[in-house]
């Protein structure tokens, strides 16, 4: 347990943190992304099912951001083939999104598949899943405004689609590192294509008690990513208690490293770019 003068140096380290970045300009808007890798996620049946959905939720005005495999493919640029699409919701819209759903002809999948109702509903048609979440799987946290107004907007075959801000992706993904599943792959890939951009700060202050998840995934990327990791902000380091990366020039990322990690095509730099650039 922290002592008293420990709680009382981190209140007055938060509240300096919270001064300085009054004293900043706004940050500015979040660049457009490459909608590019989109354009493939209502070309089959299942997408059609999802359009259904999203249509329909946005004619009766509800609000939502899209994450999982969609978000990430937003901001890599790189289709990850998917079978669902998660709908992030307030808490007090979920009754209205399953209504969405059960309108538009999705069966609850519990029926088939048991799963914790707490955090999420998840429909299905024809193969195809969409998941309502309102909270982390882990009940860590519930999702709030931010979540679905920070983040950036796409065009996708007419529809116009919020996606989840990276800091809310990778933050619902820290804590994803089960036996049978772990979320760490996307967030490495997630802090290379848009950490210098990120608002580390207010990630850091969302991760709050998690800092030391944050650290490990930290880690791995100045391992996997020595390169990339220098252009992270230098105060990053010490806040997560890590050493800088080293200051020599080096790759961006290290091919040997990536493969060490997994042989199947998982770190998407590695297949869109030239590592020693």
């Amino acid at each position: 347990m922290a002592s008293s003068n420990e709680r009382h140096s981190r209140k007055m380290a938060k509240a300096i943190r919270k001064t300085i970045k009054q004293s900043q300009p706004p940050r500015a808007p979040r660049a457009s992304l490459d909608q590019s890798a989109l354009t493939q996620v209502f070309d089959d049946e299942h997408g059609r099912t999802y359009r259904r959905v999203l249509e329909e939720a946005q004619a009766r005005a509800l609000r939502f951001a899209l994450g999982g495999g969609f978000a990430v493919s937003a901001y890599t640029s790189f289709w990850r083939s998917t079978k669902d699409i998660d709908i992030y919701v307030l808490p007090s819209d979920r009754d209205a999104m399953i209504a969405v759903l059960t309108d538009a002809g999705l069966d609850d999948y519990y029926d088939q598949l048991p799963y914790d109702r707490e955090w999420i509903y998840r429909g299905r048609h024809n193969g195809a899943i969409v998941d309502v979440i309102w909270e982390m799987a882990n009940h860590h946290a519930k999702v709030d405004e931010a979540w679905l107004t920070r983040g950036p907007e796409v065009e996708v075959d007419g529809l116009r689609l919020r996606v989840l801000p990276p800091e809310e992706l990778i933050w619902s993904k820290l804590h994803i590192l089960q036996r049978d599943r772990c979320d760490w792959p996307d967030a490495l890939n997630l802090i290379y294509v848009a950490g210098e951009d990120l608002d580390w700060d207010y990630l850091l202050d969302r991760v709050a008690d998690g800092a030391r998840l944050m650290a490990g995934v930290l880690s791995a990327f100045i391992w996997l990513c020595p390169g990339r990791a220098r252009k992270l902000p230098p105060w990053l380091w010490p806040r997560v208690g890590l050493p800088p990366p080293p200051p020599m020039p080096t790759a961006e990322f290290d091919l040997y490293h990536v493969g060490l990690i997994d042989s199947r095509p998982w770190f998407i730099p590695a297949l869109t770019a030239e590592p020693f650039q």
